[in-house]
């Protein structure tokens, strides 16, 4: 039997999404669990995607099979037991036995959180705290340039430099928190992402916001195609995948 699962963690703790031996990760956590419920035979979970070291998701998606009937109810009911404070199971659901969670993948949605205000040592773990003033309207200028489809070479890891690195923003913006006042999120929308995209673009966006180079520096290095002397990623800390759609309607 094959299920979907989805699935929210807190990535303070963890190595990172993807299992490693020795280490804590979330899909090490998920996958331990699971063994539980499956008498004992091992069971890979693969999800829409890894998240790095720290990286949160306040939405994840993730199929797994089971040798053992089941209902979705129990096994969400089984997995929640037998994890972690910091991984919590929303939803399970049957689904055929030839779904591939990562051909159903229509956009994913990330948020980078940073404060400007003074040092909040309650949201350290979720909000990069920068502490002091930008200019937001230079960076919202300047995060126009990544809409669109474009080849993301300069913003990803020298691993991906063999790759297709070609992929599509439909929406890319900066707001401030309604509740949080000097907190700033960073919201990207796209068909995907690559390992540190996120963390690299932000970093970048924090370079024109520091006036260190003007806004149209982004596109300039976006076409370029090479990760130059202007890279510079932003911690682990403040990025969250808050949303994956998904081409049916899982509730």
């Amino acid at each position: 039997m094959r299920f979907l699962i989805k699935f929210s963690y807190d990535g303070t703790n963890f190595a990172g999404y993807q299992r490693q031996p020795g280490l804590r990760t979330i899909q090490g956590c998920l996958e331990e669990a699971v063994l539980k419920i499956n008498n004992q035979i091992p069971v890979v979970i693969t999800a829409t995607g890894r998240t790095d070291k720290g990286v949160h998701a306040l939405e994840q998606y993730a199929h797994l099979d089971l040798n053992v009937a089941i209902t979705p109810y129990k096994l969400k009911r089984a997995l929640n037991s037998n994890l972690p404070d910091d991984i919590y199971v929303m939803d399970a659901k049957e689904v055929a036995d030839d779904y591939h969670i990562r051909q159903h993948v229509v956009q994913k949605t990330y948020q980078y959180r940073l404060n400007m205000a003074t040092y909040n040592p309650l949201r350290r773990h979720y909000v990069y705290q920068h502490n002091y003033d930008l200019d937001v309207k230079k960076m919202q200028e300047a995060i126009v340039y990544f809409v669109g489809t474009h080849d993301f070479r300069a913003f990803v890891t020298e691993n991906y430099l063999k790759e297709n690195c070609i992929r599509t923003i439909q929406e890319a913006y900066i707001t401030y928190d309604s509740y949080y006042p000097g907190e700033l999120i960073f919201t990207f929308t796209g068909n995907g992402f690559m390992r540190y995209q996120v963390r690299n673009m932000v970093g970048l966006l924090l370079k024109v916001g520091n006036h260190k180079i003007e806004p149209l520096v982004v596109k300039e290095i976006l076409d370029s195609k090479v990760r130059g002397k202007h890279g510079c990623r932003a911690p682990s800390c403040g990025l969250c995948l808050v949303k994956v759609e998904l081409d049916e309607n899982i509730k």
